[in-house]
């Protein structure tokens, strides 16, 4: 495997949520998402862009409170995932492997709560801020070949 990292400049919302659409035209059953960065720093507004790129037209949410959210009127089912409150265990009596292993996309949020339960072959996406509040970078980290082609066939 060849670990390709690219870093993308995002100067507005609407630029992460077409790359996040971008994205989501490519992805597959069983695809696996692990999205990191601070509070605001643009997750949620990527997935709402997957969620475009999959053909859902359903309202997408955080799902801090719920921990998954599960959307199926799309092209594949999309199941949003905020691992956050898992932070002092909990993952493996979720069933997670059961998601990643499906017939729909899975993106993790804080996922570093629940590493041990992630598949080998994922797209890491590191968000940071910038000192303009409007912009964001976004940091590429591609696990399996899939994932390398597709950062080069969309980010490069």
């Amino acid at each position: 495997m060849i670990l390709v990292e690219e870093k993308v400049k995002m100067d507005s919302r609407e630029a992460t949520i077409t790359l996040g659409e971008k994205i989501g035209q490519k992805l597959q059953a069983g695809d696996v998402l692990v999205l990191d960065g601070d509070l605001g720093a643009g997750k949620t507004t990527f997935t709402k862009g997957l969620a475009k790129g999959l053909d859902i037209p359903d309202i997408i949410k955080s799902p801090t409170f719920t921990i998954i959210h599960e959307y199926h009127d799309g092209r594949l089912p999309l199941y949003h995932m905020d691992a956050y409150r898992l932070e002092n265990g909990g993952a493996e009596d979720l069933g997670l492997e059961e998601y990643f292993d499906s017939d729909g996309v899975s993106v993790v949020e804080w996922a570093e709560f629940v590493e041990d339960e992630l598949p080998d072959d994922f797209l890491a996406i590191h968000f940071r801020r910038t000192d303009d509040e409007n912009k964001r970078v976004l940091e590429f980290e591609p696990h399996g070949d899939h994932f390398v082609q597709m950062v080069k066939d969309v980010v490069a």
